[in-house]
Parts: structure tokens; C-alpha cells; sequence
């Protein structure tokens, strides 16, 4: 945003100030104030006529109507001022109005009565016809005075010695005698040069601030906060997975080991003895280390420790090993991407072959998995019998809406009869 700020013509005085002495920002920087003194008094014209009148005629009923005649009058002239930025600008803002919803004058004066925009260039109107306009007749008295001073020699010689007099009282003798006059004539030059691109520029800035189009709230705008919304809570989300699953892994998990081992000495001390306990513990032992199984499928459901220590790659292998159908991985990256990219991929591995191995009737499954200009891609393949659809409650529009946060992409392909492939690309930066 910030380059977006820069404006051209100080950007050539600062770079290279006395070779833009020669270039043709000066000529273009005179050419823009002098062509803005005109319009801008045309401006003030007009503005005078439609704002005197209209007040003038208020208590007859079309004041108002003049009143609004001068507001409305600043749009064709701020497209004209957006115009004239080309003299001394390379990127010219682009226009700020919206279209009317239905054609004809009304709907058109309706909307722009209501835009911002419209109130910003009226602004933007007042302040070119009076201060800027003041400035560049000033500005245009100091270039014809520094133009006619240079030339003076020239003046000299065409309308006699004698008559003309560059100092009061003190007539120029011929032409060599005005050569201090051409002196101070092209040092006024180079004062026009600095000066009018300073005034310049400060014109710029303004026609900037209230002449462009500004990121009004639409609905594009509010789609991409959903969408960073969507992303922060999915980012919570998976923080809090992460939290129970250390919770359990080092909590509840650590107990019934500790347990498990607790009932197996309890086991050895009552080994050989005729105790009604020793079933029970035996029983109890069965139990706890059931529990400790379904605990472990319950931390791997929710985040793998593996997908955390050694990556992708080997999650997916330990998902193959666990897998109801065979499965052969195949996923080689060149280095880890980012955690996130990582656990969105992870479970749609998961989701995809659960899926194989509940619908499709797979007798088996291939999962590869590379990384592509930037973009990692997996292909899920299974021979089952086809026909997967998403919105029949397989799990793949939750998977979808899953990519989508972090602006990946699922295409499914699953003819009638098989094989069903499943493409998933997910972008591993910004």
C-alpha cells in the first residue's frame, strides 16, 4: 500500500533531482497546472452560477433543484480532473460510482445523490476551483515571468534597444545588456520546475483521497471475513483438539497403564492361591487394558501422535497398517508442510478410507501423495464398485468444507462400476 501512496513526480524529483531538471516531468507538470488553471476557473464558473442562483431562487421552489445541479455538476468534472491526472501520473484512479439499478436520469440521480463518492468529488470541486485554481494562476504568472525574462534578449533585439527596461528607470542598451535578465529568467525556470511539481503533487494526493474509488463493504469483502473467520475458529478448533489429545495421551492413558500394571502384581502376588479375588482381578485386568485400546483408537481419532512427531508420510503408513482394506502409501515430500496442511490431509486420508472400506467394496486402495509447484496433492484410488456422491452422506461434502477453509480443492471421479478417485490439492502457503 504503501508504493500505491508514492506519488510520481516527487518519486523523479527525489531519485534523481537534477537530471529531472531534463527530463519531461517539467514540461508535463507545467502542462498539468497550466491546463488546471483553465478548468479550474471553468469549474468556478459554473459552481458560482449554479450555487448563487439556486440560493438566490430558494424561496421560488428551484433552488433546490440548482442547489443539486451544482452537487451532481461535480461528477463530469471529477472524471474530467481523473483524466487529467494522466499528464503527471502513470496509475489514474479508477472511477468510484456504482451503476444505477435501472436506466434513466432519476435512478441515476437518485444514486449519486445517495453515493458517498459523489459528496467527496463535490469536495474534491470546491477546493480545485478556488485554492488550487489561485495557486495556478499564480503558478502561471511566475512561468510567463521566468519565460519572457529568458527570452529577453530575443525581445530586445525584435522591438528596438532603448524601450525595454527589465529594471525601473534603466533602459536596456541591446541585447547582450539583457542577458542578466535571461540569467534570472532561467533561474526562475528551474524554481518553476521544483515548485510546480511540489504544487503538483499536493494536487495528486487530494485527487486521491476524494476522487478514487474506495473498498466500501460488499459482499465480496464480507465472504473473505467469513472465510478468515471460518479459518481462526477451525485454527481454535484444532488447538483444542490438540490440548485433549496431550490431555489423554499423558492423563488418562498414563493412569490405566499405571492400573493395568497395578492388577497385574496383584495378579502374581495371588498366583497359586485359592482366592475368589483372583478371577475378578484377572477379569478386571481384561477390562482395563480394553479400555486402554479403545482410548488409544479414541487419541489417534482426534490428533495421531505420529501425524505430530514424524510427519505425514508415516501417519498415513500407520493408517495403512490399521486399515480394514490393504492399502499401499506412497507419499514423498521434499520437506514438512505446514501443521495445518498436514491435519487437513491426514484426515482426509482417513475419511477416504473409511469410506473404501464401508461403500465401496474395495479389495484394495492406493494413497500417493506429492507436492507440486507449491501445492500438495494426494490421490486417494480404490477398485470398488463407483457411485460415491457427496451429498449421500459419505462424509465427502464435510471434507469439501474442510479443504475449502484452507483453500484446497476435492474432485471426486467415481464412474458407475469404479475405480473411485479422489484428488485433493491443498495450497502449502498463503
Amino acid at each position: 500500500m504503501a508504493e500505491a501512496e508514492s506519488v510520481a513526480v516527487w518519486e523523479a524529483v527525489r531519485r534523481r533531482p537534477v537530471r529531472f531538471l531534463w527530463s519531461a516531468w517539467p514540461l508535463r507538470v507545467w502542462a498539468y497546472l497550466l491546463s488546471g488553471a483553465v478548468s479550474g476557473f471553468a469549474a468556478l464558473a459554473v459552481l458560482s452560477v449554479l450555487i448563487v442562483t439556486g440560493f438566490a431562487l430558494s424561496l421560488l421552489g428551484i433552488g433546490l433543484l440548482l442547489l443539486t445541479a451544482a452537487v451532481v455538476s461535480a461528477v463530469p468534472l471529477a472524471a474530467a480532473e481523473r483524466r487529467r491526472l494522466r499528464l503527471v501520473e502513470p496509475a489514474v484512479p479508477a472511477g468510484p460510482h456504482v451503476r444505477p439499478p435501472r436506466p434513466g436520469a432519476p435512478a441515476w440521480l437518485a444514486t449519486r445523490l445517495r453515493e458517498r463518492a459523489t459528496w467527496r468529488e463535490f469536495g474534491y470541486v470546491l477546493l480545485f476551483a478556488t485554492v488550487f485554481t489561485a495557486a495556478g494562476y499564480a503558478f502561471t504568472a511566475l512561468l510567463g515571468l521566468s519565460v519572457m525574462l529568458t527570452v529577453s534578449p530575443v525581445i530586445v533585439w525584435a522591438i528596438a534597444p532603448d524601450t525595454v527596461m527589465l529594471v525601473p528607470g534603466q533602459p536596456v542598451s541591446g541585447p547582450v545588456g539583457a542577458l542578466p535578465g535571461t540569467a534570472a529568467g532561467l533561474a526562475g525556470l528551474v524554481v518553476s520546475a521544483y515548485a510546480g511539481s511540489l504544487l503538483a503533487g499536493v494536487q495528486v494526493r487530494v485527487a486521491r483521497a476524494l476522487l478514487a474509488a474506495r473498498e466500501e463493504p460488499s459482499d465480496d469483502s464480507r465472504v473473505i471475513e467469513l472465510t478468515r473467520s471460518r479459518a481462526r475458529l477451525a485454527d481454535a478448533f484444532e488447538a483444542e483438539r490438540r490440548r485433549i489429545e496431550r490431555d489423554l495421551h499423558d492423563g488418562a492413558q498414563q493412569h490405566l497403564v499405571a492400573l493395568m500394571m497395578t492388577l497385574g502384581l496383584a495378579e502374581l502376588q495371588l498366583r497359586g492361591q485359592e482366592s475368589p479375588a483372583s478371577a475378578l482381578i484377572v477379569r478386571a485386568r481384561a477390562e482395563a487394558r480394553q479400555a486402554l485400546e479403545e482410548l488409544r483408537g479414541l487419541i489417534r481419532g482426534i490428533h495421531p501422535q505420529v501425524l505430530t512427531d514424524h510427519g505425514l508420510a508415516a501417519a498415513v503408513d500407520e493408517l495403512a497398517l490399521r486399515s480394514a482394506v490393504p492399502v499401499t502409501a506412497d507419499i514423498r515430500l521434499p520437506s514438512r508442510p505446514a501443521p495445518s496442511v498436514e491435519t487437513v490431509a491426514y484426515f482426509t486420508v482417513t475419511e477416504a478410507l473409511a469410506n473404501a472400506a464401508k461403500h465401496s467394496g474395495a479389495g484394495r486402495v492406493e494413497v500417493v501423495g506429492r507436492l507440486t509447484g507449491g501445492v500438495l496433492v494426494l490421490t486417494v484410488t480404490d477398485d470398488g464398485r463407483g457411485g460415491a456422491d457427496p451429498a449421500a452422506g459419505t462424509g465427502l461434502q464435510g471434507l469439501a468444507d474442510r479443504l475449502a477453509i484452507v483453500k484446497g480443492r476435492l474432485t471426486v471421479t467415481s464412474p458407475v462400476g469404479g475405480p473411485t478417485v479422489l484428488r485433493v490439492e491443498v495450497p502449502c502457503s498463503g
